[in-house]
């Protein structure tokens, strides 16, 4: 007899928490980096590294949803919030990967290197190209204020279901195991 799962699974629950210390990491290095002059460059030395690592870890994490789907939603939400909440993770996803490569490809045509470690240094994706740079340093802001927006919903929508809708969303994704109801412990 199969039963449903509550909660995604352990990879998927630990890559999610991973992921969200990270982006919650980038934002705040991202602001940082506007209204600090000072520390810019220690900054940036983190932001790039990061950033490539969240772009590996988002299509790492993108390949294990379609191998592991998740549970389902619950039943009090209708088939709108359904699609509102499965539209938001995927936009979520696509940010996280359209992010890191607009930032790669911004530094590539503004000729900066993407410095991982060391001397340990990313190709170039684009030409050097001041115009390009221009636009792409554009697009890479408007695409973070747009993923800053989705995240702050995503964690409204999580604490309004948690706290006044009180229908376990949260419970899909905690860190820790999920008991079903019911069910009788071994030890």
């Amino acid at each position: 007899m199969s039963t449903q799962r509550l909660q995604f699974t352990s990879f998927s629950r630990l890559l999610h928490w991973t992921m969200a210390a990270m982006v919650l990491t980038m934002l705040c290095i991202g602001v940082a980096m506007v209204a600090s002059l000072a520390d810019y460059h220690v900054l940036v030395s983190i932001h790039r590294p990061v950033g490539i690592a969240i772009l590996i870890l988002v299509v790492v994490r993108f390949v294990n949803r379609l191998l592991n789907p998740p549970p389902p939603l619950p039943a009090t939400m209708s088939r709108a919030e359904r699609l509102a909440a499965t539209g938001s993770e995927f936009t979520m996803y696509g940010l996280m990967f359209a992010l890191p490569l607009v930032g790669w490809g911004m530094l590539s045509a503004a000729d900066y290197p993407v410095t991982l470690y060391g001397s340990l240094h990313l190709p170039a994706i684009l030409p050097h190209n001041v115009t390009l740079y221009a636009a792409l340093r554009k697009g890479h802001t408007v695409l973070a204020y747009l993923f800053f927006m989705m995240f702050v919903a995503h964690v409204g929508a999580i604490l309004f279901h948690t706290l006044i809708v009180r229908d376990g969303v949260l419970r899909r994704m905690a860190p820790w195991n999920i008991r079903p109801q019911g069910a009788t412990s071994t030890d």
